[in-house]
Parts: C-alpha cells; sequence; structure tokens
C-alpha cells in the first residue's frame, strides 16, 4: 500500500479505527504489564528486607 498523503496514512484505507484501537490496546497491555512488574519487584524487594533483619 501507498499512501500520497498523511490522512490517507491515518485513514488506512477505512480500517482505522481497528488499526489504531489495536495499537492503543496493545500499547495500554503493555503499560499496566509494566506497572505490576514494577509493583511485584517493589513488594518482593521490601519482602526479602524485611526477611534479612
Amino acid at each position: 500500500m501507498q499512501w500520497h498523503s498523511m490522512s490517507e496514512f491515518l485513514a488506512m484505507g477505512g480500517y482505522a479505527f481497528y488499526v489504531w484501537g489495536s495499537f492503543g490496546v496493545t500499547f495500554g497491555c503493555m503499560l499496566i504489564e509494566m506497572l505490576l512488574l514494577n509493583s511485584r519487584r517493589q513488594r518482593i524487594t521490601q519482602a526479602v528486607k524485611q526477611e534479612a533483619f
């Protein structure tokens, strides 16, 4: 596919809602996963520090 303008690219041949929605959901899931992993790491680090003393 070739796009001749930015608006054609953003429209994605009529599938813009599906394409950009998919990107948005994927990005959101990855962001939530990173936040949950960070939270879990902090809890584990605190637990290990408490057990060490």
